[in-house]
């Protein structure tokens, strides 16, 4: 007989290792075309954004394949009573901006949400443009395709709303694929909280998280840099402070670029004479520098950046509480080689999951806080 529990993952959603193992859970999926996920009632709307294309054609023939979300509107994206988990959330939008498009999700009932995040940050791109990231968590797809895997388990509800905080209206074309079954006690609750210091103090940090209470493991981290200076700006460490750690952290990076998964600028001409100068970008399973926005000399006069780095192999475990932080920090231009504090424009996204779930550490900042100008 198979083993009747319906939820076999192991880490990151299910394992090559596993696909093969029988399971009871069930799957749904829900999309404009089947807005309650139920079985058996996908492709039967008879009204909606293609139905005008589907004239001569009627029911079950892309009727509904996207929403409206109207200015000033949130929206709930998906309802779903449990026990299961969300594998995989795939969206596009045609006009609005991402930072003004608020993605929640919340777990269980609770009275706030665990997930909130402008919608193109929470997809590895931050700064409203189209970026290619090729990585296990998340992939960003030609053209402008945003797909989330992280496993999201639930007992009793799952909530998904976006709220779209600009001036028109925005079409929204999604789907979220889950299963239904029970789920394992120790399967914490997914979370993820942006946040923006535009600029960052002079010698002071810039805060990925802090102010979580529970324990769980922090699994990712997000940033889009904006570099208000001159010069190389990723000397910053990383630092993670878990549970007791006060004045000095546990674990200390060596360096931004060094973070992400990168060395020496990112720059391949620093090391290989023979190849050109300059920010290369890369996107792999578990880190990269997918995104890369150059001055043209006129208009664009600051660099841009996002990168990510996903602590799938390597997660961060806490049993109390967390705060990860990162510097803005360069090179001044003496000959003594001194360090520089930058004030860049840095914003973020924490992934982690925990128990009990948690309210957002902040409230996410208003539409002129958030805007990429």
């Amino acid at each position: 007989m198979p083993d009747p529990s319906p939820l076999p993952f192991d880490g990151l959603g299910m394992h090559l290792g596993n696909l093969a193992r029988l399971s009871n859970a069930k799957s749904r999926s829900i999309t404009p075309e089947n807005l309650t996920g139920e079985p058996g009632r996908g492709g039967m709307a008879t009204e909606g954004t293609g139905a005008r294309a589907a004239r001569g054609l009627g029911q079950g023939w892309k009727v509904s394949p996207s929403i409206e979300i109207a200015s000033g509107e949130d929206r709930l994206l998906a309802d779903i009573e449990g026990p299961g988990a969300i594998q995989h959330i795939w969206c596009t939008t045609k006009g609005g901006h991402w930072r003004n498009l608020i993605l929640r999700i919340s777990w269980d009932d609770a009275a706030a949400p665990a997930v909130e995040c402008p919608l193109g940050d929470f997809f590895a791109c931050g700064w409203e443009r189209y970026a290619h990231v090729n990585s296990l968590a998340v992939c960003v797809n030609p053209g402008r395709g945003l797909n989330c895997y992280w496993e999201m388990p639930f007992r009793t509800r799952a909530r998904v709303t976006l709220e779209n905080r600009d001036d028109e209206p925005v079409t929204l074309y999604y789907q979220i694929d889950y299963q239904l079954g029970p789920v394992s006690g120790d399967r914490a609750h997914f979370h993820a909280a942006f946040q923006r210091t535009n600029p960052v103090k002079f010698k002071a940090v810039h805060t990925i998280l802090d102010g979580i209470r529970g324990q769980g493991q922090y699994v990712g981290t997000y940033v889009a840099w904006g570099v208000n200076s001159c010069g190389w700006w990723g000397e910053g460490e990383l630092k993670v402070f878990i549970d007791d750690d006060e004045d000095f952290p546990t674990i200390c990076g060596t360096g931004t670029e060094d973070y992400f998964g990168g060395a020496y600028n990112f720059d391949i001409g620093t090391c290989e004479p023979d190849q050109p100068r300059g920010y290369t970008a890369f996107s792999t399973a578990y880190a990269g520098l997918p995104q890369i926005i150059r001055p043209d000399g006129t208009y664009r006069s600051q660099q841009r950046f996002g990168m990510y780095r996903w602590h799938i192999l390597d997660p961060i475990r806490f049993t109390s509480r967390i705060k990860v932080t990162i510097q803005a920090l360069g090179w001044r231009t003496d000959k003594d080689r001194r360090y520089l504090p930058l004030q860049d424009d840095i914003a973020s996204v924490a992934y982690w999951y925990q128990t009990p779930p948690s309210a957002p550490p902040w409230p996410i900042q208003d539409r002129d806080t958030l805007e990429v100008v």
